[in-house]
């Protein structure tokens, strides 16, 4: 099962804001285009005086074809973790203040089905063949399509803690945003 890596993203960000809309943002994301969603580990270590620290591996995964498929991975950390009530339009809502450092690593996996990879010589000779001779929509096609989404839920959690610009520069380049 041959695997093709794209570029490591990663978001920093330090200050309030709603972790719980954040989950709940990543997760619509992935249910619009189509991921399915796990939670691999959680964990929340023995707070501090300053706050709690907490990391969580989210792995978001969709079968593209019979032959590709894309998997996005989350490694999000975060300290001093508290939780900080505020009033906002006369309601009170419970925020988090924390430092969070999210990093976001995608692959392009290949034979996800083990096809070729499982039997004997003459299937994986058969796989190599069909991975060169489809290399170019591999990587140009769907590598890019993979790369692109990646991007975009980068500028949505930027854009949800207010770190960029309300346009997304590769809006509509792969027609359905």
């Amino acid at each position: 099962m041959p695997v093709h890596g794209v570029p490591r993203l990663t978001v920093r960000y330090s200050g309030l804001f709603d972790f719980d809309g954040l989950y709940a943002a990543v997760i619509d994301w992935a249910k619009n285009y189509g991921y399915m969603w796990h939670e691999k580990t959680y964990k929340h270590k023995v707070p501090r005086p300053t706050g709690a620290e907490q990391e969580f591996d989210w792995v978001i995964t969709k079968n593209v074809t019979e032959y590709i498929s894309f998997e996005i991975k989350f490694a999000v950390h975060t300290w001093d973790q508290r939780p900080v009530e505020v009033e906002i339009d006369g309601k009170k809502k419970q925020l988090t203040s924390a430092r969070i450092f999210i990093v976001m690593t995608g692959k392009l996996i290949t034979d996800w089905q083990k096809r070729f990879g499982g039997s004997g010589k003459f299937g994986q000779f058969l796989g190599k063949w069909y991975e060169n001779l489809s290399s170019k929509n591999i990587g140009g096609v769907y590598g890019d399509t993979l790369v692109y989404r990646m991007v975009n839920l980068q500028a949505l959690i930027k854009k949800f803690f207010d770190l960029q610009t309300k346009k997304y520069v590769y809006k509509g380049y792969l027609k359905d945003d």
